[in-house]
């Protein structure tokens, strides 16, 4: 059964609805749900937190007897289980919706086609794939931590014309400009946590923060330092917001693990290398902590890393139009290489002017 233009329509609807739970809708997936009577949208619904109702019971909700009969446009395949609400599968059935067309099928292994397959099983007629791209695009975090146990790995950097991030000394206010500055909270409020290093920490001794009220009730992002010995100061600002505070380290000492305890902080101790934990390890934990988008905004030591390990998904690079000189800090602090063949490659994706800088997207170059 091939998907017509109206469907295609109506499916767009959706995933413009499923985008209003950017900010708000993590660690469950951004979804949305448009239900259709003949030529007419009868109710739309979107999934705005954890624990609150999905896009389908909000969209049901509003319906009410007009779904009988009526085709719903879901941006992810129906869950079938009972999690922390009721499977939108049984309040499709029992609302008498004859028809479901879904973009993306879900990769949570507790349903997995099965939220389809309950539906089929119940007469409805059921179409999958109908901008799937988009859907998938617009929970990629999800996707990465359901298929690869791992979030989707963002690191922004702040950079001259000629690639540099600080001055010597490590001053680096500001670089960008202020609204630039200000978008870049925008991938804070999507993130689940925002990650960086010790070093960070002790330069600049950041927050870490949204402060974008006009983006409304964004899920605070978890604020996580790789610390290998436990150096954080109890009485650093990003232990002092709302929200948790995880510190990982490799090297730990119980006197300073109680004081930072006591200051608010999670401590827990990952095995590691090269001076902190292994980067892998931490993002596997990170996942089983459901977190599906992870911020990286470090210095070079910590990007550089990531980037040997090839553990950076996406990079967000916002290039300022003024230049730092030869002796100032660069962007990745890596591994020297020895050929060609051992460049990292990304592909640009995206290019929009914030101000006076220049924001650039670049993913990482499947092989």
């Amino acid at each position: 059964m091939n998907a017509s233009a109206r469907d295609f329509t109506f499916m767009a609807r959706a995933l413009q609805l499923a985008g209003r739970g950017l900010y708000s809708a993590q660690p469950n997936p951004r979804v949305g749900c448009v239900i259709v009577a003949g030529d007419a949208v009868v109710a739309e619904g979107w999934h705005q937190r954890t624990g609150g109702p999905h896009a389908e019971a909000v969209a049901l909700a509003a319906a009410a007897g007009l779904a009988h009969g009526a085709t719903a446009y879901v941006t992810l395949e129906p869950c079938c289980h009972q999690g922390r609400t009721p499977p939108c599968t049984a309040a499709l059935i029992a609302a008498g919706i004859a028809r479901v067309v879904y973009a993306a099928d879900d990769a949570n292994p507790k349903v997995a086609g099965q939220g389809a397959a309950a539906l089929r099983a119940a007469g409805i007629e059921v179409l999958s794939g109908v901008m799937a791209a988009e859907s998938r695009a617009l929970n990629l975090g999800f996707f990465s931590r359901m298929e690869r146990q791992r979030p989707w790995l963002r690191a922004k950097l702040a950079a001259s014309l000629d690639g540099r991030t600080a001055l010597a000394s490590g001053a680096s206010r500001w670089i960008s400009g202020e609204p630039a500055r200000r978008d870049a909270h925008e991938l804070r409020a999507r993130s689940s946590a925002i990650l960086t290093g010790i070093g960070t920490v002790l330069a600049d001794d950041p927050a870490l923060t949204v402060r974008r009220p006009d983006l409304g009730e964004a899920v605070p992002p978890e604020r996580v330092v790789l610390d290998s010995s436990l150096r954080t100061p109890p009485q650093a600002q990003l232990l002092r917001q709302p929200g948790t505070s995880r510190i990982f380290c490799s090297r730990p000492d119980p006197a300073r693990a109680a004081a930072l305890q006591a200051a608010g902080a999670q401590v827990e101790t990952l095995a590691g290398s090269a001076g902190r934990p292994d980067l892998a390890l931490v993002l596997r934990r990170l996942a089983e902590l459901e977190a599906n988008e992870v911020l990286v905004e470090a210095g070079p030591a910590l990007n550089g890393a990531l980037l040997d390990a090839g553990l950076i998904d996406e990079l967000v690079l916002y290039l300022a139009p003024l230049v730092l000189g030869a002796d100032s800090r660069g962007m990745f602090a890596g591994r020297p290489l020895a050929t060609m063949a051992e460049r990292h490659e990304f592909v640009l994706a995206g290019t929009r002017q914030v101000g006076s800088d220049l924001r650039l997207t670049f993913l990482k170059r499947s092989p």
